[in-house]
């Protein structure tokens, strides 16, 4: 790519005057206003030596310089001994898919190859209880996705039977399971075919660019995401060619746009979030960084006091990557976010050196004009709505867990193109929805049998809100079985009690919180704990009181090491004391 800029129009809304309600909207990503424009000494003291980048270009690719290689972690020296980038750049995956397992495992640099290595192009040895088995992580800027590429990846993972299906992820993504290594070549041409790749989606890379799923269609949207995560996702990869400026950072890093008021994009915990605002009669973006979830700590995106404009984001993108790739620490994998190194350099710090990165070398403040409105309420997708195109609908259907197999998958593509236009949403809640439906169509696609008996529209209110990781069945980290059990627990407690707003509840397998159990009203982190008798038996940390939206806040532990056997009494008592649930009995003998 040779620019990093393009140019956007700006979002028609700004100019309507049914939107000066916005203009006294307190921001969210501005500092406060005595920070507006702090003096230099906001920033840590740090030693000069300390900001010397830690990577240096060789041979087309970035490594770790000799001088700063001690007390690195076992993925970095992964990473130095073979350059991962090569498996593909350089056909490395090839030759690489001829070899049989066996053979694989006698080399300490092959066996890497498969277990960390490939992570580089989204596949990831499922070794502890799938041996020989990958999953496959996609990109999906703004979980945009088509008719002919749902059919491939049907038609991938058809020919796995048991071990094939795929899942909705919580970055708005595809994750398909099964894969084989012999296959990989094929399955990466097919999906280049299609105008999809796995590219540079696992390790030490950019996550798959968030945005909002009501994206073009909505009428209350602040902005379009589509084209913006699409141009993130397509420099940060190349056009899917590979971009080994971005591949060698100390730890994964997210982004996301933010398009909606609902902030279904989830900004406070990705590593940077645009959010819109004007300044000066201009269209842009505030911009938020830090955010992000690990074993050992969680913490909030924080604002960088930094505004860029809209037609002009990729710059100090460049600039946030290239200030973590060069700087970020690689020791201790449980302190290598860029949160840390924000700490470390304090805030001020770190944005000094994002502008000796910037292309003039400068970095507007902040602006004031925030234009989310921090006082919406989150609305609901679910079932059908109305899209700002007139004699258009969209319908949001409910993903259970976020599961899906290969005929569902032909379904969903055949629902697409014979009632919409083709096109799927994917949600950061593992969800779907379909867009440009013909209101005259409506009624007919609502009936259609995978509507009424799989992915409901108007899924159980309980269930509204459930997100799973994939748990212990295919992840090697997981702790405790997810998917099942999430829907097995929500349905007794469904069956006990009755509320009348969604309430949401996420389960992650293991500490890692894959699936965000500290946003989540409640949520359920798997470990192995003992029973009344003593016996050791799958079960939970409880975490309580997760917010998304304008007014987000981390939820914190409520009860450590229930056994999974004795939830279902917890969260129903949850439900009544925290969130105006009404026992099923109760409500029955007041009927």
């Amino acid at each position: 790519m040779s620019s990093l800029s393009v140019r956007f129009l700006a979002p028609s809304l700004l100019t309507n005057s049914s939107n000066n309600r916005f203009k006294s909207t307190r921001l969210q990503a501005t500092p406060p206003p005595q920070t507006a424009a702090p003096p230099s000494s906001g920033a840590a003291e740090v030693d000069a030596l300390r900001l010397e980048p830690r990577v240096e270009e060789k041979d087309g690719y970035f490594i770790l310089k000799e001088k700063f290689r001690q007390g690195i972690n076992p993925q970095e020296k992964v990473k130095i001994e073979k350059e991962p980038m090569k498996l593909f750049m350089e056909n490395g995956i090839e030759d690489l898919a001829k070899i049989s397992l066996e053979e694989i495992e006698k080399s300490k640099l092959t066996k890497e190859d498969i277990d960390v290595r490939l992570k580089w192009l989204g596949l990831f040895h499922r070794r502890k209880h799938h041996y020989g088995r990958f999953m496959m992580r996609l990109k999906l800027p703004n979980g945009v996705t088509t008719s002919a590429q749902t059919r491939y990846l049907a038609s991938v993972i058809r020919k796995y039977g048991e071990d094939g299906c795929a899942d909705v992820t919580t970055r708005q993504n595809w994750q398909i399971r099964g894969v084989v290594l012999p296959d990989v070549p094929e399955i990466l041409k097919g999906l280049d075919d299609v105008g999809l790749t796995s590219l540079q989606s696992g390790m030490d890379n950019v996550r798959n660019p968030v945005g909002n799923p009501l994206a073009g269609i909505d009428p209350h949207e602040i902005v379009d995401t589509r084209s913006y995560c699409n141009l993130l996702s397509q420099y940060i990869t190349a056009n899917s060619r590979g971009n080994p400026a971005f591949t060698n950072l100390p730890r994964k890093w997210n982004v996301c746009v933010i398009g909606s008021h609902d902030l279904y994009e989830h900004p406070h915990i990705n590593d940077l979030a645009y959010m819109p605002a004007t300044k000066n009669g201009r269209f842009g973006f505030n911009l938020l960084v830090g955010g992000f979830f690990s074993p050992k700590r969680c913490a909030e995106a924080i604002p960088l006091d930094a505004w860029v404009p809209g037609d002009d984001i990729l710059p100090v993108c460049k600039a946030v990557l290239e200030t973590f790739r060069d700087l970020g620490f690689r020791g201790n994998r449980q302190k290598t976010r860029m949160m840390w190194l924000i700490d470390e350099l304090g805030i001020e710090g770190f944005r000094e050196e994002i502008v000796k990165r910037m292309p003039q070398l400068s970095l507007e403040r902040a602006s004031s004009e925030d234009l989310v409105d921090a006082q919406w309420e989150r609305r609901d997708y679910f079932g059908a709505h109305p899209q700002k195109q007139e004699g258009l609908s969209f319908v949001g259907i409910h993903i259970p867990v976020g599961r899906i197999q290969a005929d569902d998958m032909e379904e969903l593509a055949r629902l697409a193109d014979e009632y919409g236009s083709g096109e799927l949403r994917l949600t950061v809640e593992q969800n779907i929805i379909i867009p440009n439906i013909a209101n005259s169509k409506l009624e007919a696609l609502l009936n259609e049998p995978l509507l009424k008996n799989r992915f409901s529209p108007e899924p159980p209110i309980l269930m509204k809100g459930l997100v799973a990781c994939t748990g212990n069945q295919f992840c090697g980290q997981a702790i405790i079985e997810t998917k099942a059990r999430a829907l097995k627990v929500t349905e007794e407690v469904g069956r006990l009690v009755s509320v009348v707003k969604p309430v949401r509840m996420h389960w992650t397998g293991c500490p890692n919180t894959c699936g965000q159990v500290q946003v989540a009203d409640i949520g359920f982190m798997g470990c192995m704990t003992r029973n009344k008798d003593g016996k050791v038996v799958e079960g939970a940390d409880v975490f309580l009181g997760g917010r998304i939206g304008s007014d987000s806040h981390l939820g914190e532990i409520y009860k450590k090491s229930v056994p999974c056997e004795d939830l279902v009494p917890l969260v129903v008592d949850l439900l009544v004391e925290k969130f105006g649930g009404v026992l099923r009995e109760r409500e029955e003998s007041e009927d």
